[in-house]
């Protein structure tokens, strides 16, 4: 099977002048793993419908939402531009139609997104602006697709936006793993990582939503220096190949990673989702 990737070009936004390159890294990832002969032949694009400002009520305040996307309030990179704002909608619809496809369907998907775990309830900080996790995870909740919801949020930084959600709504039907609650060094992350089957045990999920975050690596100017590239490399395969054997659905995302080369380029962050990547099609195309 060809792996699906939930992508549109108006997820994309150029026009931005955060430090984060997240809000233009969907084209940019997409566009490298199709360069890529071994890994374009093993993905496909799948379209989708972007979601309504409506959709956002379930997880933030109105008042919120109505005023970020009217451009009256920053945006989460701290800015108030308009196309921003736009391809809110389609960020956080990739990631919403991704996970409706494997609770539908079965296996894996790609939904290439960054910018959800530091969005709170009425909130936007840390280059998110609303928390696609938490829309995703309620709508399929809320669609009866799915009864439990786990939440594995291997980007460097918590996901306190996601905490203040699940808390402030009383989503005892998610388990959240996140940096800082769950895990500060490379010890407790690797512990979870290796014992990726207990927890999907104790977690019972229809839905594992797994933020893939670039920013773990070593040399990241804004993560924790937690992980080598080896180190990520294990966690890709260790959490798709528990998935993949206990045929729990499985979406993954980008979330954070700020390297850059000499150039001023994000191949570095590039390349580690390109790992990611050849992970996912080595489990669900190669039976890994």
């Amino acid at each position: 099977m060809k792996i699906p990737i939930f992508f549109r070009p108006e997820m994309s936004c150029s026009v931005n002048s955060s430090y984060s390159p997240s809000a233009d890294k969907p084209k940019k990832a997409v566009a490298d793993w199709f360069s890529r002969p071994s890994i374009a032949a093993s993905i496909a694009i799948q379209s989708f419908e972007p979601i309504t400002e409506q959709t956002l009520y379930e997880a933030h305040s109105p008042q919120h939402v109505r005023r970020v996307m009217a451009c009256e309030e920053a945006n989460g990179f701290g800015n108030q531009i308009p196309e921003v704002a736009h391809s809110l909608l389609y960020t956080i619809g990739s990631l919403v139609a991704a996970c409706e496809h494997v609770l539908k369907h079965g296996g894996v998907a790609v939904s290439p997104t960054s910018g959800f775990h530091h969005a709170g309830y009425a909130f936007s900080e840390g280059f998110c602006t609303f928390n696609g996790l938490a829309v995703a995870a309620i709508t399929a909740h809320n669609a009866n697709l799915a009864k439990r919801v786990l939440i594995l949020d291997f980007d460097a930084h918590q996901g306190n936006g996601t905490d203040d959600i699940i808390e402030r709504l009383e989503l005892d039907w998610i388990t959240h793993v996140t940096a800082s609650k769950s895990y500060e060094t490379r010890h407790e992350c690797m512990k979870i990582v290796h014992q990726i089957d207990d927890l999907l045990l104790e977690a019972s999920p229809d839905l594992v939503i797994f933020q893939a975050g670039a920013d773990m690596h070593v040399n990241d100017p804004l993560g924790a220096g937690l992980l080598d590239i080896r180190d990520m490399a294990i966690r890709d395969e260790k959490i798709m190949s528990a998935c993949s054997r206990r045929k729990t659905p499985l979406v993954w995302n980008l979330a954070g990673g700020y390297q850059r080369d000499s150039k001023g380029s994000i191949e570095p962050v590039l390349a580690i989702h390109r790992q990611t990547m050849q992970a996912c099609i080595e489990t669900y195309n190669n039976g890994r």
